[in-house]
C-alpha cells in the first residue's frame, strides 16, 4: 500500500500556504480561506510525521525485553491475555480476515472522514480535537524511539501472524512504510480511533454517534487479535490523547483570561484618560 510521502505532503502544504496568502485579503473569501489554512496545517504536520519515520530507527535493542516486561505487567493487572483473544477468533476465518483488513485499512480513512465532518459540521469543536490529535501523534512519534516489540514477535506466546497468513503485510523496515516493526508502544491505531470515537460523541447529539464510538472498541480488539499491539499500547495512546486535550483546554482558558484582562485594562484606561 502506497501512502503520500513527506515530500508530496510538503509540496501540497506549500501550495496551500501560497493560496491562503493570496485569498486571505479578499473579504469575499468565505470558507475558502479557513479551508486552505487548515489544509496547510494538516499537510505540514503530516509531512513532519512521515519525515520522522526516515530517521534511523531500525535497531531492535531491548524491544523484546520491553515486550516481555509489558506482558508481565498485564498479568499482574489481571488483564486477559492477547493470545487467548486471538485463539477465540482463529477458528472463524471470516472474523480473522475482518480483523486483519480492519487493522490494515480502517484507521486512516476513518480519521480523515471524521476530521472533514468535524470541520464542516462542528467547526467550534474542530480546533480542540485537531490539537489533541497533533499532540497524540507527535508524542507517539517521540515515544517510538523507545523500541517495543509487538506480541507476535514474542515467539513463546504462540501468536499467529495474521498479516503473514493472509498476505496483507502492513509493516516493513523503518522508513519504508507507514510505520515499522518495533513501534508498538503506543498504538497509533487506537489513538486515532479514540479521536474519532470520543470526538464524535463530544461534538454530535445524533444517536448515530454511538455507532461511530464503536470504532474504538473494535480497533482495540483487532490490534490485539492480529498480534500487533498489547492492551497497554492502546491504553497509553488514549492517555496521551486525553493529556493533549487537557493541555489544549488549559492553554485556551489562559489565553481567554489574558485577552479578557487586556480588554478590561484597555477600557478602563480609555475611561480614565479619554484623550
Amino acid at each position: 500500500m502506497q501512502w503520500v510521502t513527506w515530500q508530496q505532503a510538503a509540496l501540497v502544504c506549500a501550495v496551500c500556504v501560497g493560496a491562503w496568502l493570496l485569498v486571505r485579503r479578499n473579504a469575499r473569501q468565505g470558507a475558502l480561506g479557513p479551508t486552505l489554512k487548515e489544509l496547510s496545517l494538516i499537510t505540514g504536520l503530516y509531512a513532519v510525521w512521515r519525515l520522522g519515520f526516515q530517521l534511523p530507527l531500525t535497531h531492535e535493542s531491548g524491544a523484546l525485553d520491553r515486550a516481555r516486561w509489558i506482558d508481565r505487567v498485564q498479568q499482574d493487572l489481571h488483564l486477559p491475555s492477547e493470545i487467548s483473544v486471538q485463539q477465540a477468533v482463529l477458528p472463524h476465518d471470516w472474523l480473522a480476515w475482518f480483523s486483519n483488513d480492519y487493522y490494515a485499512v480502517a484507521h486512516v480513512p476513518a480519521l480523515i472522514v471524521f476530521m472533514v465532518w468535524l470541520f464542516v459540521r462542528h467547526r467550534d469543536h474542530y480546533p480542540h480535537w485537531r490539537n489533541g490529535l497533533a499532540f497524540l501523534t507527535a508524542a507517539s512519534l517521540f515515544l517510538h524511539f523507545v523500541r517495543v516489540a509487538p506480541p507476535r514477535f514474542v515467539t513463546e506466546l504462540g501468536f499467529v501472524d495474521l498479516s503473514e497468513r493472509f498476505g496483507f503485510d502492513v509493516y516493513g523496515p523503518a522508513g519504508s512504510n507507514v510505520s515499522d516493526q518495533y513501534a508498538a508502544m503506543p498504538s497509533i491505531h487506537v489513538g486515532w480511533a479514540a479521536v474519532v470515537a470520543l470526538g464524535a460523541v463530544a461534538a454530535s447529539r445524533s444517536r448515530w454517534r454511538w455507532l461511530v464510538f464503536a470504532h474504538l472498541p473494535v480497533t482495540m480488539l483487532v490490534v490485539v487479535v492480529t498480534g500487533h499491539h498489547w492492551w497497554l499500547d492502546g491504553a497509553a495512546a488514549i492517555v496521551l490523547l486525553l493529556v493533549g486535550l487537557r493541555l489544549d483546554t488549559i492553554v485556551r482558558r489562559r489565553v481567554a483570561e489574558r485577552t479578557s484582562y487586556s480588554v478590561t485594562v484597555t477600557r478602563r484606561s480609555k475611561a480614565t484618560y479619554p484623550l
